[in-house]
């Protein structure tokens, strides 16, 4: 009997190990695949089975959507808003706005709804958007190390003064050039210097012609025969030798030959051999082309003559500092030999182009000069004293992280939590203080020292987070094959830690 019961005993457990056991290789692929596929499938029917699915973009994590579709910013397809990721409250809550920012500019942030420059709607940006980005956390101590500080975001009057460098240089308006209108020799020259100052109605030089002493004799002729028939009966005769003086008179005047000296001429009733050119104007002779017994033709320019009772003084500008310049500003020059004197004058033009080789940009300045103590082609120290911009949104310079294309700055969310922000830059005082025109609000913190090493980690992780990004459509899951659920399993956030419980 008892070999009966272990025949019975042996024969059960042969039975049970052929056909009712499991082979290792069975337990090892064919449950652990049904758990993995179990999951993926669970996960895929919630996907499904949950109502009101919304859709965002995994680089721009404040574009919303009902429907799958398109980034409207990038293009990208649009990708399951899942539950602890941005879609709901991780803690079940009903979820907080943190701001409201533009689809296409995001620079653009508000803290109430409205609409963009565009006129687009603003979309809501939500605080478990914000922090399941590339938002860098940092422990406090790592953060000491790095040498991490923060400052704050606060509105301040922006000023700036510019010192730079200026030329004098004569005022175009007031250069003359002095030259004769009749061929002639020049018998004696009265202005014989280069820097010899002259006063309007100075004697420059005495010039002899041939042409000229015709000239007074046809006019000598027109005054004798004007008086003889200034009392003749017939009108006409009388009218015409009237006219032919003044004729006479007019020629020698288009000469240069002043009213005065025709008077003379008039009195005397005699041709001088010479005849006197005057200045008609005052200044300093800036270049002399004539000397005593040269023969000058018509119209060759004989003296130049500046008028240096006002000046100019030419500003070199760089390009970064032209907002804070404008006409009409006041501006005030620091004399090389006597620093304690300083003049004031103002900007009456700015030139409207670049130079090439300095890359800077002219700013005329209008100086009077009555004592002469700017003299030209001399060098002065130049400050323009800009007018404040007032009550502006500022942060440090040395926040700014730029890359020529856009402008970052890392905004401290607090827990050791930082948000990388692009922002839209505005002017730049002296004091080292930067105008946010968009993309930070006031009272918030930005990272002024280490935001370099915070920018590779936020770009590492936005890297590594697109990586498992799920795929739009995945229709391998419904038919439950393996390479399906591998993608799905590799594109889940948890799906590291759902591996090494499998395992």
């Amino acid at each position: 009997m008892k070999k009966i019961v272990l025949a019975c005993l042996g024969l059960f457990a042969v039975l049970l190990f052929v056909g009712g056991m499991p082979s290792a290789d069975r337990v090892e692929s064919g449950s652990v695949t049904s758990r993995l596929f179990g999951q993926v499938q669970a996960a895929d029917h919630d996907h499904a089975g949950v109502e009101g699915q919304k859709y965002t973009c995994g680089m721009h994590p404040m574009v919303i959507a009902d429907e799958p579709g398109d980034c409207p910013i990038c293009g990208m397809a649009l990708t399951p808003l899942k539950a602890g990721s941005g879609g709901a409250a991780s803690s079940g809550g009903e979820r907080k706005i943190k701001y409201w920012a533009a689809p296409m500019d995001p620079t653009y942030i508000r803290k109430e709804p409205g609409k963009s420059p565009m006129g687009m709607d603003l979309v809501p940006v939500y605080e478990d958007q914000v922090s399941s980005g590339s938002v860098v956390s940092v422990d406090p101590v790592t953060a000491q190390n790095m040498g991490i500080r923060t400052e704050k975001v606060e509105r301040r009057d922006l000023s700036r003064t510019i010192r730079t460098l200026g030329l004098v240089a004569y005022d175009e308006a007031r250069q003359y050039s002095i030259n004769s209108k009749i061929d002639g020799w020049v018998e004696k020259l009265h202005v014989n210097e280069t820097g010899q100052m002259v006063r309007q109605g100075q004697p420059l030089l005495d010039i002899y012609s041939p042409e000229l002493v015709s000239a007074q004799q046809e006019f000598l002729l027109a005054l004798g025969s004007q008086r003889r028939l200034a009392a003749s009966p017939f009108p006409e005769i009388a009218e015409g030798a009237r006219r032919l003086l003044e004729a006479s008179r007019e020629r020698l005047r288009y000469w240069d030959i002043s009213d005065r000296q025709i008077e003379r001429l008039e009195q005397r009733g005699e041709v001088t051999r010479t005849m006197t050119l005057y200045s008609p104007y005052s200044g300093v002779v800036t270049s002399k082309k004539v000397v005593e017994g040269m023969f000058m033709k018509a119209g060759l320019e004989l003296l130049n003559i500046s008028d240096i009772s006002k000046v100019w003084v030419n500003a070199e500008l760089y390009e970064f500092e032209l907002p804070w310049v404008t006409v009409g500003q006041k501006a005030r020059v620091q004399l090389p030999y006597d620093p304690d004197t300083r003049l004031e004058g103002i900007i009456t033009y700015i030139t409207p182009y670049v130079k090439s080789k300095t890359r800077t940009v002219v700013a005329r300045l209008e100086f009077p000069n009555p004592d002469q103590r700017l003299k030209p082609d001399m060098y002065v120290n130049v400050e323009l004293q800009a007018e404040s911009t007032k009550d502006a949104l500022t942060i440090p310079v040395e926040a700014v992280l730029d890359t020529g294309e856009k402008q970052t700055v890392f905004v401290a969310l607090g827990a050791g939590k930082f948000e990388p922000r692009q922002i839209k830059p505005g002017l730049q005082d002296g004091q080292g203080f930067l105008e946010v025109k968009q993309g930070v609000f006031e009272g918030e913190s930005v990272v002024t020292s280490a935001q370099f090493m915070l920018d590779s980690e936020s770009q590492l992780r936005e890297a590594i987070r697109k990586m498992l990004e799920p795929k739009k459509e995945e229709p391998a899951v419904v038919s439950g094959g393996p390479d399906a659920a591998e993608e799905d399993l590799f594109g889940d956030e948890n799906d590291q830690e759902k591996l090494d419980d499998l395992f």
